[in-house]
Parts: C-alpha cells; sequence; structure tokens
C-alpha cells in the first residue's frame, strides 16, 4: 500500500515531489467529461517515469490477435484503446535550458491537487535550473463537462532569480504511440496540419478502422493581468503542430498562457467537416474565456454531486475513497452517447483494451440507475440491445444457431476481441449479466418500454445460447454446463460451475416471465417480435421450462456448501491466512499452473450468485457459504471486494464489511495491487458506491418498494446519500441514534426500514 497522498475530503494532494510514483499519480489524477480524457501528465516536457495518455471514447484500433495457434471462432483483433493527440503541451525553455522536472537541477514547493469537486487539476513548483535559474510553475486544467469536446488550461512561469528569455512552445502532438505498441508500432496516420501565430491544428486518422480525430487549439498571454502583444512562430511536423513564443521575461512578474483546445472525432462529426467544425468550436470556447468555461464546468459538476454525492462523517480516509470513485465514475461517462460504454480503465490508461466489460452490467448499471436520470442507465442497455446482431454473429462462430447469442467478453463494436481462449469461449456468464441488468432495470424503474421495445429481443437470444449451451447428462439426470470459467478465472475449464448454471437457469425463466408479460400487456411487441425471430411458443419455452428446473446445482450435502463447480472439494483446502505474504499476489508471484491447481479464488463467484439472488436464500445459508469462500478469496480482482463488503453487512460481520469497503474504496488510491500506475479499475468503483447503500444502508428493492436496513459503521460519525427511485428523490441520514428520510420531490413513495413499512409523502421527512 502507498500512502504518499494527502487525505482530503474533496481532493487527491500530492504535496512534495514523489518522481518514483509519478506513474501512480498520473492516473489518480486523470480528467475526462465521458467524451475525451487523459492522464495527470504535465504540460512541459518529462524524461522521467511517465505514461503519457489522451483518449478519445469510442476511438480504437483493431490489433491482430497473436496466439500459439488458431482455433475455431477466435476474435481476429485485439481492440486497443487508442493513445490519441497529446493536447496539452506546452514545453518551456528558460535561455537554452528545456525545463525538465527530471533533470533539473532542484524541485521544491511541489504540489499537485485533483479538486474532485470542481472537476480541475493543479500543479505548482519551484524549479532550479542547471543554468541556475529559478522559476515558479502553476498550472490549472480541466476536461470541459459543459462541452464535451474541449478542454482548458491555465499556465503560468514567474521568474524568481533573474530577468531573460522564456522560450514557449504551444503545440498539438499525435505522433503518439501506446504503451503496449509490438515493436514501438504507431496507428495513427497523417492527414493535416496546420498552425499560425497562436493557434494550430493536427487531423489524424487510425488506420484500417479510419477514425479521423481532428486536434486544434489556440492561445492567449497575459503579463500579470495585462494581455500581451506578441508574434508566434509555427513549427510544423509530422502530426505535430506547434506555436513558439519568445518573452523577455521580468523578475517576479509572473506570465500567464490560456490553451483552449478541442478534439473532434469522426464518430460525431463528418471526415470533410472536421477541421471547420473544430474552428467553429475553437473559436467559441476562446471568445468565452477560461473563467467562464470553468463555470459552466464546474456548474455541470455541482448537479452531478447533487444527486451523487455520499457524506461520511468522522473518517476522512472514507469520505475521500468514496468521493474519488464517484468522480472518476461520473467523468467517464455521461449517457450522452448510447455507443460508449465504461472502459475498465475509462481515460486513466490503456490497459485491457476494449471499452465494455460485464462489469457494466453487474456493477455499473445500479449506481447510474440510482444516482442519474434513468435515460443514463438505459443508454448503456441501449448499446448491447444495438450490437444485439454482432452477438449473435459471435455465437455462430462457435457453432449455435437460431438467433442464439453470446455477448462479447471485451468489445467495441459488438465484436469479440479477447484473445485469452479460456475466457473467449469459456466465459459466458458475461451472457447471464446482460439479462439480468435488463431485469435490474424494469425491476428498479418500473419502466417497461425499455423491455417492451429492445430488451426482450436480447433476453430470448440470450435463452436461446443457454438452451444450446446446455446438455443433458444420463448419469445426473440433469442438464449440465461443461468447460466453462466461471468469475473466479482462477479456475479454467471447469464442469458445472455453480454460478454460471444458476445464472442460466434464471435466465430461462426470466425469458419465459418476459413473453408471458408481452403477450398480455403488450400484445403488438409480442406478435413483432415472434415473427421477427421465428419463436416457437410451444416447443422453445417448453424446453426451456424443462432445462431450468432441471439444472444442476453442485452442492456439498455434508458441509452443506454450493460448490463452486464439480470436485472443489478434491483441491487441498488452504486459508488465505495461511498463505506466506511473499506468495501474494498470486498472479505476480506463482505460476499458472499452480495457481489453477489451487483452492484460492480470484474474485466472488458463488458469492456473487448469492448476491444477485439473495432472495432465493435464507440468512443461515449465505452465512455459511461467505464464511467458507471468503477465506479462500485472495481479491486480486478489483471486482471482488465490494460484493464481500454487501454481504459480510447482510449477515452482520461489520469488521469484514468496513475492512473490504476501506479496501475497493481506496483500491487505487492505495495502490492495493500494485497496478494503479497502468489506469485506475473504473468499472470496479460502482462497487464501493454498492458496498454503501447496498451494504451499510442495506438498500434492495423488494415487491416494487424500497427497503432499507442500515447500520452505522463504529469509526462513523455519520453518513448520508440520495437516491432516485421511480422519480422520487430521496436523501438518507444515519446517525448513532436516528435515520433521517427526506423526500425531496413531488412523488410519494412507500418503503420499509427494518422490516416496517413507512408512506413518505412528497416534500416530507420521515425519522427514525
Amino acid at each position: 500500500m502507498k500512502n504518499y497522498l494527502k487525505q482530503d475530503p474533496w481532493c487527491i494532494i500530492e504535496e512534495g515531489w514523489h518522481p518514483q510514483e509519478n506513474k501512480i499519480t498520473e492516473s489518480l489524477m486523470s480528467l475526462g467529461n465521458g467524451r475525451m480524457g487523459q492522464r495527470g501528465n504535465f504540460e512541459e516536457q518529462f524524461s522521467g517515469e511517465t505514461l503519457q495518455g489522451n483518449y478519445i471514447a469510442g476511438v480504437y484500433y483493431p490489433d491482430k490477435t497473436r496466439v500459439g495457434w488458431w482455433k475455431n471462432g477466435y476474435p481476429e483483433y485485439f481492440a486497443k484503446v487508442l493513445n490519441a493527440c497529446n493536447w496539452i503541451g506546452i514545453h518551456l525553455k528558460v535561455g537554452e535550458e528545456e525545463v525538465d522536472l527530471h533533470t533539473a537541477k532542484h524541485v521544491s514547493a511541489f504540489r499537485r491537487v485533483l479538486d474532485m469537486q470542481g472537476g480541475t487539476l493543479f500543479r505548482s513548483c519551484e524549479v532550479e535550473l542547471n543554468n541556475g535559474k529559478q522559476i515558479r510553475i502553476e498550472s490549472l486544467r480541466f476536461c470541459s463537462m459543459a462541452e464535451d469536446t474541449a478542454g482548458a488550461i491555465k499556465y503560468s512561469v514567474t521568474p524568481l532569480n533573474f530577468s531573460g528569455t522564456i522560450s514557449f512552445e504551444v503545440f498539438v502532438d499525435g505522433d503518439v504511440k501506446n504503451s503496449d505498441s509490438n515493436y514501438d508500432e504507431k496507428f495513427w496516420d497523417a492527414v493535416l496540419n496546420d498552425a499560425g501565430h497562436n493557434s494550430g491544428m493536427v487531423t489524424v486518422s487510425t488506420r484500417k478502422t479510419n477514425f479521423h480525430v481532428c486536434t486544434a487549439f489556440a492561445f492567449t498571454m497575459y503579463e500579470n493581468s495585462v494581455e500581451m502583444e506578441f508574434q508566434g512562430k509555427p513549427t510544423l511536423k509530422d502530426k505535430y503542430a506547434g506555436v513558439t513564443v519568445n518573452i523577455e521575461a521580468k523578475q517576479n512578474v509572473t506570465y500567464t498562457m490560456y490553451k483552449y483546445a478541442v478534439n473532434l472525432s469522426s464518430l460525431n462529426f463528418s471526415i470533410d467537416n472536421l477541421p471547420n467544425e473544430a474552428k467553429k468550436i475553437l473559436k467559441s470556447i476562446t471568445s468565452k474565456g477560461f473563467e467562464s468555461m470553468l463555470l459552466d464546468h464546474q456548474q455541470v459538476w455541482a448537479d452531478k454531486w447533487a444527486l451523487s454525492d455520499i457524506t461520511i462523517e468522522g473518517d476522512i480516509m472514507a469520505q475521500q475513497g468514496i468521493r474519488f470513485n464517484i468522480f472518476q465514475l461520473n467523468q467517464t461517462y455521461t449517457g450522452e452517447d448510447a455507443r460508449l460504454n465504461i472502459g475498465p480503465k475509462g481515460f486513466t490508461g490503456e490497459k485491457y483494451g476494449g471499452s465494455t466489460y460485464w462489469d457494466t452490467e453487474a456493477y455499473c448499471i445500479p449506481f447510474y440507475l440510482s444516482t442519474a436520470p434513468e435515460k443514463v442507465a438505459r443508454q448503456l442497455l441501449l448499446y448491447r440491445y444495438n450490437q444485439l446482431d454482432k452477438a449473435i454473429e459471435n455465437a455462430q462462430k462457435l457453432g449455435f444457431s437460431n438467433g442464439a447469442a453470446l455477448y462479447p467478453m471485451v468489445t467495441m463494436n459488438g465484436e469479440e476481441c479477447h484473445n485469452e481462449w479460456e475466457i473467449t469461449f469459456e466465459e459466458i456468464h458475461r451472457n447471464g449479466a446482460i439479462a439480468y441488468a435488463i431485469y435490474n432495470y424494469t425491476h428498479y424503474t418500473a419502466d417497461y418500454s425499455y423491455l417492451e421495445e429492445a430488451g426482450a429481443e436480447v433476453v430470448l437470444a440470450i435463452a436461446r445460447f443457454w438452451s444450446q449451451r446446455v446438455n443433458f447428462s444420463t448419469d445426473k439426470n440433469k442438464y449440465v454446463m461443461l468447460g466453462v470459467t466461471g468469475p473466479n478465472e482462477y479456475e479454467n475449464n471447469v464442469n458445472n460451475n455453480w454460478y454460471t448454471n444458476y445464472l442460466a437457469a434464471w435466465c430461462l425463466n426470466f425469458a419465459i416471465e418476459v413473453m408471458e408479460y408481452l403477450k398480455a400487456k403488450s400484445p403488438e411487441n409480442y406478435h413483432r417480435i415472434v415473427e421477427k425471430i421465428k419463436f416457437d411458443e410451444t416447443h422453445e419455452l417448453k424446453q426451456w421450462r424443462t432445462i431450468a428446473s432441471n439444472m444442476y446445482l453442485p452442492f456439498d450435502a455434508k458441509s452443506e456448501i454450493i460448490l463452486q463447480q464439480e470436485g472443489y472439494l478434491d483441491k487441498e483446502q488452504i486459508l488465505v491466512k495461511d498463505l506466506p505474504e511473499s506468495s501474494r499476489p498470486l498472479n505476480q508471484k506463482w505460476s499458472w499452473d499452480r495457481i489453477l491447481r489451487s483452492c484460492f479464488i480470484k474474485q466472488a463467484d458463488v458469492l456473487q450468485g448469492i448476491y444477485f439472488f439473495e432472495e432465493d436464500f435464507d440468512l443461515d445459508t449465505i452465512t455459511r457459504n461467505f464464511h467458507f469462500y471468503e477465506e479462500r478469496t485472495v481479491h486480486e480482482s478489483s471486482l471482488s471486494p465490494c460484493i464481500h463488503c454487501i454481504l459480510a453487512a447482510k449477515i452482520g460481520d461489520y469488521e469484514k464489511a468496513y475492512e473490504m469497503y476501506l479496501r475497493t474504496s481506496r483500491l487505487d488510491l492505495d495502490d492495493y495491487n500494485n497496478d494503479t500506475e497502468d489506469g485506475c479499475h473504473i468499472t470496479s468503483m460502482a462497487g464501493t458506491w454498492l458496498s454503501i447503500v447496498q451494504g451499510f444502508a442495506g438498500m434492495r428493492v423488494v415487491n416494487s418498494s424500497l427497503h432499507f436496513n442500515p447500520y452505522l459503521p463504529q469509526q462513523w460519525m455519520q453518513y448520508s446519500f440520495k437516491i432516485t427511485f421511480r422519480k422520487a428523490l430521496l436523501k438518507l441520514t444515519i446517525t448513532k441514534d436516528r435515520i433521517e428520510i427526506e423526500n425531496q420531490s413531488g412523488i410519494s413513495t412507500v418503503l420499509s426500514v427494518y422490516d416496517q413499512e413507512y408512506k413518505l409523502d412528497a416534500n416530507s421527512t420521515l425519522v427514525i
């Protein structure tokens, strides 16, 4: 664990220069606005440890899948999230010396601050160069949440012990490569570049996919608070446009540059019109000015925090942790575009590739359902509906037919692009998470229109997949599922993973319920779908009922433990507490063979199923299985601690719940798994919100109403949060002696607290 960052309720603060941790800090201080973003890199040249990263949502490169041998159905490419044009660049020279914090003689008074409340990144430092000259640098930047193609920088330099020439080279640079490029391969081709005395533009296109991105900038200069006249010198190079301004600087006078930039992609604008649109938007934001842009940006953040903030009194580590996670989720996905999703690294790095995993449906949907307008979660569901044809094609490649759909493990456009066979072919539980998200959305919002118009087709295609993926075992007299990988990826190619089998049976039953609902409540859509997919009601529904009611679910009667998969108890049963510290993390210290033969679990597997279908199990069953599996779980997936937190709270193991909460909320802030330098774990951050709202507050939807079973962690004085439920906006505050629920909307609602039902009128408050 790293602990070099200052604890603060609203900010991530680095005080003092920690170059050895710089890549971690860059990840943590990333900015984004749903359309574009970048890591917390320096504007000026830096030759030390860094991962320079700028990213444009939805733009990717289909890199060739590299495997030792090819299998039918194998994905043809691995989708890389592309490092895009660097728009923040301001290289600085004092005299003839390039300013570089890595090579400078001394760096002092260093401070870097991510202000999560306002969505800005600030940095200040004093630098003594090798030529003896000293300067102070201050910068403030943001990716505008109000204008999602734009960003702005306020960059100030003050000479402290000299008067003399300071050169600013302001630029955008598209000649970049990914950190995981093979043989330093680059994925961008030059299209055009241009520069004037205070502006420049670069347009580049991706190879193969032909995405075009136009990045343009303009800037103004001030001496103290007075705007300066200057004549910049343009520089054009391959995929690069820059402007150099030389200033005869005076000692203790501050020179400030305001840099405005836009990133436009061919996802949203015609290729031919990109430069003109870029110029138009650039002119608009430059005219508006930095301070006005900043106010608009901060207002959007204020509106988002008004709905999604969680306040914690008495525990600053917990407060900082939850806000960091909420901040990253809100700046990664805004719901403005149904073609976009929530990448595992968001705008903080490029590891893993692809933009969509099952994490979105299993973890992120509940966060957006409760903290944003309904359309935001609906957009995520539409994303999958729009890719249904690709999911059917993916299944066809593996031999499935009749409209069966297998959604990809990793995707950018609906095609599978994950290149590990044991996951690509076998981690098929991802299909169930998508059906579950549709159920979750409908169950939470009572909005059946998505189900009627789009969701039902997805559910039916998934059900057709499950009905073909099982086979009947005469030995067991049950339907079985062979050769799968469950959520616990430290087990591959197993038979009858309980979670996958249980989820498949649930999906089949859900598909039956959907068809019955449509037939009764939306006959027009029912007949449309039956005709469109050639649905054989008599045969298919009968088959699905038979499979669902006769699915094999491994269970050990002696211990009364649900078995993660057949043969799990054949493994040597060693507990995590007996593992030497030198063995952790297993994925970095053990061979894969040793991991696969061990009983150790990467993340919630059986417990993931119990979390989804909690109402199906009594408290004794949940408690027994929780303790058995938690003792064997190493939590080497970012998705693991939150599920354990929620279930620990459910069974009253509050000490374990709090331990798991801190782990999930500060996973990146404290670099638990020694991998934050690659980027933050964005999708698992929704689990931090779940840990408080579903864990500590015990929120559930039962019989179409909200139920709460709150408790207050002993480390806290109180906590509060807001949720939107079926148009009602509720604020809950839990203290040591009371629970206060304020209805901040004009809609009355019925809810239960500790199984006692209450009617909460519009604009009223309930105190328990």
